[in-house]
């Protein structure tokens, strides 16, 4: 799989960390309005910097009118009098007016992707959108208008994408149906034959071919989807090693998701592709048959470093094509398959079953783990079940425990290649937040500083209870990964609402989500507060202390790094020392802790985290 053992391995050393904190994985704008500078959110903001947005980037203005409302609103000692809050209405109303004129802007020159964002931004405010068209209209446009320009994968992923939100009619379906099967897309044309079948009932008399349903119907065999299962090598030339030369390679895998040459693997095998860090030499290649076949030069299109996702183009037809539309999630248990070329053993396929569902490794998202055999070169090789469907991409096993292994879920890979396929680093939306689940729903722990969160003065302790107008809920475990599914398909630059329990509603502005956002908010914050998001350790100074590094502990987070550290509310406490190891992934919190339950006898620990926290919004 690749050198992933230094980041797996780096927290299994530590006793007092869980497995599911133990693990680490390796925008557009929402219209193409010119840009301006965002001005400082704080005690001075003035209604003439909200003027200079209303017209030229009218999003940034209803936020800013936010984050005015949030310092001088009623409950403010600043609040402001009430011909400020006409005129904010005022603003408010003609930045409104202009979303709406660059909406119709964007349809008029067809350009769907910009109109569904502007549909959202627009929906987030309550503001009904039927006279110019719903997210699902302009989504289905955009899937059509990529299908006539020859854009198979898009268009598929655009009309799974618009059925999701409003299910699509006979005819529609049907496009995409006879497209599927004559590029020989048996899952593809399947799925949408299930939508026709569904549509007959609205379509009486209308009949589908025969041919369509009998490719539809039929099965894939294992041997014909070796054929569309390449090996990844990435060349780094020559390393130094007690002086001597050794060969730097990269072995991994990847499959065919588009017969024009586009391949799945993962960021981490073609990091060295993209990586602005990195500074040595890097070539990348395929090969589709053994160690003898020839070496295919490839180059990377897009790269998604958060869910450890890539896609690669290389100048040459699959012979296969693996469907990505058919959004299977498997159930513990179920039989799969993994193909790949474990240690450059080309076309290997081993079996297992679904060992677990739902472990958070990602930032984003969850991912399964399974007990089929997984060795170094098998990551981004396909993981099938037995009827043929993608369920997952193999990204990480653990080298000391055999038949640990893990895979991000096909459904992910869906709604990740959209980004992905508008080439270079898929930006993600960021609100600032790092949440934890309680019985009580999602709670807000963390306000990073600078962010759209903190622009806005989001309360820590409060619990969310609408995003983007959605009650989100979901089973114990699962809930964070499902809000960051609401967010994940929207863009950097979008509007999103946002309601707490304690009776407050924000629309704010997504920014672009850093690499590792608790490494950047680590930049800006104090040590203290960086306790709650990395070590779920929420602190209060401690009256009555001679030094500013004295604390109470506030509050443990059940099943945080501090709980299993043994911490609890009201243990005195002193920092020493906090470093963050960006480059390695982690941080080290270094305190001297009286505990209670020991009788206040006083220690010294040293507590671990990672810092790709999959708890953050």
């Amino acid at each position: 799989m690749y050198t992933r053992k230094k980041a797996l391995g780096l927290l299994w050393l530590v006793g007092i960390v869980s497995i599911p904190g133990m693990l680490l994985s390796c925008v557009s704008p929402a219209t193409k309005e010119k840009r301006l500078a965002p001005p400082k959110v704080n005690a001075e903001l003035r209604l003439d910097d909200i003027k200079r947005y209303v017209a030229e980037d009218p999003s940034q203005a209803i936020h800013l009118i936010g984050c005015y409302e949030a310092l001088y609103g009623p409950a403010s000692p600043h609040a402001g009098a009430p011909e400020t809050w006409e005129t904010l209405n005022t603003l408010k109303t003609q930045a409104i007016a202009h979303l709406h004129a660059s909406q119709e802007t964007a349809i008029q020159e067809k350009r769907w992707d910009d109109a569904a964002s502007l549909s959202r931004s627009l929906s987030s405010l309550g503001v009904s959108v039927e006279s110019t068209g719903n997210e699902p209209d302009f989504i289905l446009a955009h899937a059509k208008q990529q299908l006539a320009d020859g854009n198979d994968l898009g268009a598929f992923l655009s009309a799974v994408r618009s059925h999701t939100l409003q299910p699509l009619r006979f005819d529609d379906a049907l496009i995409f149906l006879e497209r599927a099967v004559a590029v020989k897309q048996r899952r593809t044309a399947a799925f949408f034959l299930a939508i026709v079948d569904q549509g007959y009932e609205a379509s009486p008399g209308r009949e589908i071919a025969e041919d369509l349903r009998d490719y539809a119907q039929g099965q894939d065999r294992a041997m014909d989807m070796i054929r569309g299962v390449a090996t990844v090598l990435v060349d780094r030339g020559i390393r130094i090693e007690r002086g001597q030369g050794i060969p730097d390679r990269v072995l991994g895998s990847a499959f065919f998701v588009d017969a024009s040459g586009l391949l799945i693997t993962n960021y981490h095998v073609i990091s060295s592709e993209v990586d602005p860090t990195y500074e040595g030499y890097s070539r990348l290649y395929i090969r589709m048959g053994d160690a003898s076949s020839p070496r295919i030069p490839a180059k990377v299109i897009g790269w998604d470093k958060t869910m450890d996702l890539a896609l690669i183009k290389a100048e040459v037809k699959g012979d296969y094509v693996f469907s990505v539309v058919d959004r299977i999630i498997p159930q513990v248990g179920d039989m799969v398959y993994a193909i790949g070329s474990p240690v450059g053993l080309e076309k290997t396929v081993t079996s297992g079953i679904v060992s677990a569902l739902g472990r958070r490794l990602l930032q984003i998202g969850d991912v399964i783990q399974i007990d089929a055999a997984v060795n170094p070169g098998n990551s981004g090789g396909p993981i099938v079940d037995k009827e043929g469907r993608l369920v997952g991409i193999a990204f990480a096993g653990v080298e000391q425990y055999q038949g640990l292994n893990f895979a991000v879920p096909a459904e992910r890979l869906a709604a990740a290649l959209p980004a992905m396929m508008h080439e270079g680093k898929a930006e993600r939306p960021w609100l600032g937040l790092t949440v934890s689940e309680t019985a009580d729903g999602a709670e807000i722990i963390y306000v990073a500083p600078f962010t759209p969160g903190a622009d806005q003065q989001i309360k820590e302790g409060s619990f969310i209870k609408r995003i983007n107008d959605e009650t989100v809920s979901a089973p114990q475990g699962s809930l964070i990964p499902v809000l960051q599914d609401v967010l994940f398909p929207t863009r950097p630059g979008e509007l999103v609402s946002l309601e707490t329990t304690d009776g407050n509603r924000y629309v704010l502005r997504s920014v672009p989500r850093p690499d590792i956002p608790l490494a950047e908010a680590a930049k800006k914050d104090s040590r203290e507060r960086m306790t709650a998001p990395l070590f779920g350790l929420i602190l209060a100074p401690s009256l009555g202390r001679s030094f500013s590094s004295s604390y109470l502990v506030k509050r443990v987070l059940r099943g945080s790094i501090a709980d299993e550290a043994g911490l609890s509310a009201q243990d005195p406490v002193s920092i020493k020392g906090l470093r963050i190891h960006e480059d390695e992934g982690y941080a080290l919190l270094q305190i001297n802790v009286k505990k209670r339950r020991m009788g206040y006898l006083e220690t010294s620990m040293q507590l671990p985290a990672v810092l790709a926290s999959p708890d953050t919004l």
